[in-house]
This record gives structure tokens, C-alpha cells and sequence, in this order.
């Protein structure tokens, strides 16, 4: 069997209609959407087009979204911008303790410059404490960042419910939420939801690399961090990266299929658990098939096992999957994650993340389980011997 693919989470392969739409932009539309001339102008509206094709799938105006270099910078974006308009009604900033780096990194900077940081806990299933987060908040609150679905084991926040206590013990508090891992997974509608401002990743759908987008509620009038040109209507300044906006505009059009998407994500999901459960001995499940995660992500953990040396043993059969969030696996240290939710470490290190997409099949479910338990059977076997 060819490459089998399992990283979907860290970043998915492109969209062949992706690619050829961002083909024009390289070699033949190629005009800088700033310039006054006619390929200015057609540049100019090919990022209209994608803006438009954005806010329609977000149910949301076409001025409230913006495109950055992806999930990082919307980010830092989003939480800097929002500290920056409410640092006069207070110093307290709340997020999760499970977020993804580029929040909590961002966080640990204010608190080392001062501000009241709260880290918000989960259970052992990964979801977050709703009455912590209704203890911590008060007036002085200014910001409030959770994650809709969280990168390594696939949890479902209620981003909803979370929105009503924000508003209710702090109506001035900011709501960001990072929906990098939700977007054409779940459902995403940030004004139903209460969602203030949202960010999302375009290599996470089929996308491009250095693209993504972020929706800022529209009465909400944020202050640019970065300065320039005054591109995107002043808020995110620098030469736009035509290519890759028309890339994130096609990629969201691949999701109009959302629901026969999802439920192929499911049924991999479904499968890999079958199987899994029917083949291998100390196996722990860290997430599930049911509606509460995502269903593009399974996390497991496996007895006398580490991680790394699974990765490497099934990478020479050409097949890929994680140890966790590709953001922090290199870095040699604990998911943060799995230890909020309570994990032994034995659990932590044995943990392996599989990650489903719409070009993985059956097959490949059933040739990547059976490699493997060939895999574990062979180190179990090397280990007791020993």
C-alpha cells in the first residue's frame, strides 16, 4: 500500500483545485491588490471574491473578516488587539489550560507583565470546568480565549454556554475563540454562538500554508498591532498574499459538502476504534466517537509503549501519525494537554494521536491498525526479553 497519511491535524494535503486556482495568481494575475492599475484591480477582486466566500461560510458580513498569515498570527492578533482595547476596564485575562501554544504563550507574556492570568482546568475527558470559569470571572475581566475543539484529542467546548457566563458576569469582556481545529469539522457560526472573535487556519482544510482568516464581531473596533500600509482596512498591514487568500477562499468552498465530509470522518473514526479495540491489549482511549469530539481526531494511549519509537517503526511502513500537537513535539516535553487531564505519565509517553482526513479510506484504517499491532506486539516482545 502507498503512503497512508494520519497527521491531518498538523496540516493536510492540498485541494487540487486549490492549487490550480492559486496557480493563476503566480503566473498570470499576479498584480500587487494595492495598485490602482488593471491587474491591480483584478488582484483586488479575486481577494474580494475570497473574502466573500469566507463570511458566507461563517454566516457572517464580509467586513468582519480579515486574512493573516494563519492560526499563530490570528492569534496573537486577536488577544493583543483585545487586551489593547480593554486594558482600561481591567488586568484579568482567562483562557484554558489545554490551548494551543500560540495562546498560551501569549498569555504567560502578560503575566509576567503584570495582568491577572487564569488558567482554566478541564476533566479527564478534556473539557473545561464551566463553574471554575464562572468562580473566575468578574468585572475587571477583559478577555476570555478558549479553543472550540482542542488539537490533540479532539474535545468540543460549548463555546456557546461559555459566551452566556462571559456576558453575564462581564458583558464588556472580549470572547476570542481559536476554531483552527473546528472549522469544517463542526459546526462554526460565531454570531450565533457569541463567539467575539474567532481564527481559523486554511492548511487545516485542504488549504494553504501561511494563510488564515480572522472574523472580528462587527461593532467591535479593534486597534492594529501592526503598522504599514494600512492593508485590510487598516487592521493588518502588509502586502496581502493574493495566492494564498483565493487558496483559503477555494478551500472553504470545499466545504459545502460539510455534512457528507464529517460523516466520513466519522466512519474512519468509528472504524479505527473497532479496530483498535478488537486488536490490541492496553490500549486507553483519551477521546471517543461520540458527538462531544471532534471527528476528525482520535487520541489513544498504549501500555509499555512509548510513542516514538511507534512513529518511527510505522513511518518505515510509510505511515504517518503524531505523539501529539505538531507544534510542541519536537520540544522533547510532556503534552501539556493529556497532563491537565490527569493522564499517568506511562499514559503520556504511550500516547499517539491519529488524524483523519477526506482523502483517507477504509483500507487504509484497517492496514494502519494491523501495522500497528505488529508494531507494539514487536516492542512488547524486545522489552520483556530484556
Amino acid at each position: 500500500m502507498s503512503l497512508i497519511y494520519l497527521d491531518n491535524s498538523a496540516t493536510t494535503r492540498a485541494d487540487e483545485q486549490v492549487v490550480t486556482a492559486m496557480n493563476k495568481y503566480f503566473l498570470e494575475c499576479y498584480g500587487n491588490p494595492s495598485s490602482l492599475h488593471r491587474m491591480g484591480l483584478e488582484a483586488e477582486k479575486a481577494m474580494n471574491k475570497a473574502r466573500k466566500q469566507v463570511a458566507d461560510f461563517l454566516k457572517v458580513d464580509e467586513k468582519t473578516i480579515t486574512f493573516v498569515s494563519g492560526g499563530t498570527e490570528g492569534n496573537n492578533l486577536a488577544i493583543r488587539s483585545a487586551i489593547n482595547k480593554n486594558k482600561r476596564l481591567g488586568n484579568k485575562i482567562i483562557t484554558s489550560a489545554i490551548e494551543h501554544p500560540s495562546v498560551l504563550e501569549g498569555f504567560k507574556s502578560y503575566e509576567s507583565n503584570g495582568y491577572d492570568v487564569f488558567y482554566i482546568g478541564v476533566d479527564k475527558k478534556g473539557f473545561l470546568d464551566l463553574e471554575q470559569l464562572e468562580e473566575v470571572l468578574d468585572d475587571k475581566t477583559i478577555l476570555v480565549s478558549i479553543m472550540k475543539v482542542n488539537n490533540e484529542v479532539g474535545s468540543i467546548q460549548n463555546t456557546s454556554e461559555i459566551a452566556k457566563i462571559i456576558k453575564k458576569k462581564s458583558p464588556h469582556c472580549i470572547f476570542h475563540s481559536d476554531c483552527v481545529q473546528a472549522v469544517g469539522k463542526v459546526p462554526v457560526e460565531p454570531l450565533s454562538e457569541g463567539i467575539d472573535i474567532l481564527t481559523f487556519s486554511g492548511h487545516k482544510i485542504h488549504g494553504p500554508k501561511g494563510i488564515g482568516a480572522i472574523y472580528v464581531r462587527k461593532d467591535l473596533a479593534l486597534q492594529p498591532i501592526l503598522f504599514g500600509g494600512g492593508q485590510e482596512r487598516g487592521f493588518r498591514s502588509g502586502t496581502e498574499n493574493l495566492p494564498g487568500v483565493v487558496g483559503i477562499g477555494v478551500a472553504v468552498d470545499q466545504l459545502s459538502q460539510f455534512q457528507q465530509q464529517v460523516d466520513h470522518l466519522q466512519e474512519l473514526k468509528s472504524k479505527a476504534i473497532e479496530l483498535l479495540k478488537g486488536e490490541l491489549s492496553g490500549i486507553h482511549f483519551n477521546s471517543d466517537e461520540s458527538e462531544k469530539y471532534a471527528p476528525h481526531v482520535l487520541n489513544i494511549s498504549i501500555e509499555d509503549v512509548k510513542s516514538e519509537i511507534l512513529l518511527h517503526l510505522l513511518e518505515k511502513k510509510e505511515i504517518f501519525i503524531s505523539s501529539g500537537s505538531a507544534c510542541t513535539s519536537k520540544k522533547n516535553s510532556q503534552s501539556h494537554v493529556l497532563k491537565s487531564m490527569n493522564l499517568s505519565n506511562e499514559y503520556i509517553e504511550g500516547s499517539l494521536r491519529i488524524s483523519f482526513s477526506k482523502y483517507n479510506t477504509l483500507e487504509e484504517i484497517e492496514y494502519m491498525v494491523k501495522m500497528l499491532k505488529e508494531s507494539v506486539d514487536n516492542v512488547r516482545k524486545f522489552t520483556r526479553r530484556r
